[in-house]
């Protein structure tokens, strides 16, 4: 199945105009990030995701999906509800078990814009009854696959595993009916598990991805645009370069002398890499390469309860204060979340706030989660990962009592 989304790809790409526009920025939409549960955690979750966002985050993460069908949802708002973010993710073993198939769906909008450029009559009157609303859309499509990565050396071993992922992602752009744009790219993943430690890497948009406008004005609006100044044009295409994210975790297990209690720490910090040029502000920039470093934690109980904090988002701008222009700060990005587990129903909550000065910017974010004829329990952080230290202590008791 992973062959035939690579192959599938390729023909995609084949097909399309190599003369492109090479933009920092394209397609950002693609990097806010889904799920509460990650974006509580900064969004450091290559390493360790292993839900249905896991085709967003990581695809090889997918494979840790153990029920028979995974749902995710997920709504959050930006520029004071000006723009609306909605997920729609699904997730569910292949009849074989030996692989894991996801359909993902993200939309981000604003919506209700005022389309006014039919507002001046030729005689130059206003005529409001010509103003309409329209909508500028970005849609992606993903469908994923991962499965176990097979390594002979490491195939009877319990604490360690190692799955691979990829996502075959369409895109589609809306500017009311005045501009389209369709898109293709490829994203891998790999992710493996060694003890408590936790492994990450994924290439988004691995073979470069295009996204192909085109517009369409009627001669009344060419005739305005010119006369504003505006530039007509007919196609254009932006493109995508390589983006590599990196990270690592380890869990720290807690015990209890009540053995029905567990509880777990998990810390994980990920390398944002994007390969487009230097860009303004970032913390680490080595041209053509930035960097955006991220660490998270998640504190998990019982299997019922979560709470996650982290920082990431580290840039280097110019000072309020300074009205020389030339004294600059670090700003970061601190984010806090909660997550309940209430049987088969997972419902996460995070917050962040960036760190403008003067006057911060909050953002809240909410995502639902339900396992359907459930296996086992692996959201957080499983109970293998937290039983390997225990499984140390009882084998040296049994080797004491000898």
């Amino acid at each position: 199945m992973l062959r035939r989304i690579i192959l599938l790809s390729l023909c995609v790409f084949s097909m399309l105009n190599t003369t492109a526009q090479q933009r920092k920025y394209v397609n950002e939409f693609l990097n806010l990030g889904v799920g509460a549960r990650g974006m509580g955690m900064s969004g450091a979750q290559v390493a360790s995701v292993n839900d249905v966002t896991s085709a967003f985050w990581n695809p090889a993460g997918l494979n840790s999906v153990k029920s028979d069908f995974q749902l995710g949802l997920m709504h959050s708002e930006y520029f004071s509800s000006i723009a609306k973010y909605d997920y729609l993710g699904t997730a569910f073993p292949m009849k074989n078990r030996k692989g894991v198939l996801g359909v993902s769906l993200i939309r981000f909008a604003i919506d209700d814009i005022p389309y006014t450029l039919n507002l001046i009559q030729p005689d130059g009157t206003v005529d409001y009854n010509k103003i309409k609303a329209i909508s500028a859309s970005d849609y992606a499509g993903l469908i994923t696959y991962a499965q176990k990565l097979r390594i002979k050396k490491y195939d009877d071993r319990e604490d360690v595993s190692f799955n691979v992922g990829g996502n075959l992602k369409i895109i589609h752009r809306n500017i009311g009916s005045l501009a389209n744009a369709w898109g293709a790219g490829l994203d891998l993943g790999l992710q493996g598990r060694i003890g408590r430690w936790k492994l990450g890497a994924v290439v988004k948009d691995i073979t470069t991805t295009y996204t192909l406008w085109s517009f369409s004005f009627t001669d009344k609006e060419k005739q305005v645009l010119a006369q504003t100044g505006n530039e007509i044009v007919s196609k254009s295409t932006e493109v995508n370069t390589p983006r590599i994210i990196l990270g690592g975790g380890r869990t720290f297990p807690i015990h209890f002398r009540d053995s029905s209690k567990k509880a777990y720490v998990l810390v994980e910090s990920n390398l944002d890499i994007t390969t487009d040029g230097k860009r303004y502000g970032n913390l680490i920039n080595a041209n053509p390469f930035s960097i955006d470093p991220k660490l998270g934690v998640e504190l998990g109980y019982n299997n019922l309860l979560y709470v996650r904090a982290g920082v990431g988002n580290f840039q280097r701008v110019l000072s309020d204060d300074d009205t020389t222009n030339t004294a600059k700060r670090t700003m970061f990005q601190p984010t806090l979340g909660l997550g309940v587990k209430i049987k088969n129903f997972v419902i996460d909550y995070s917050f962040s706030s960036l760190n403008v000065q003067n006057s911060p910017l909050y953002s809240h974010f909410i995502s639902l989660r339900l396992d359907i004829n459930k296996k086992g329990s692996n959201y957080g952080i499983s109970n293998t990962d937290i039983d390997y230290r225990a499984r140390d202590i009882n084998k040296k008791l049994n080797k004491s009592t000898k």
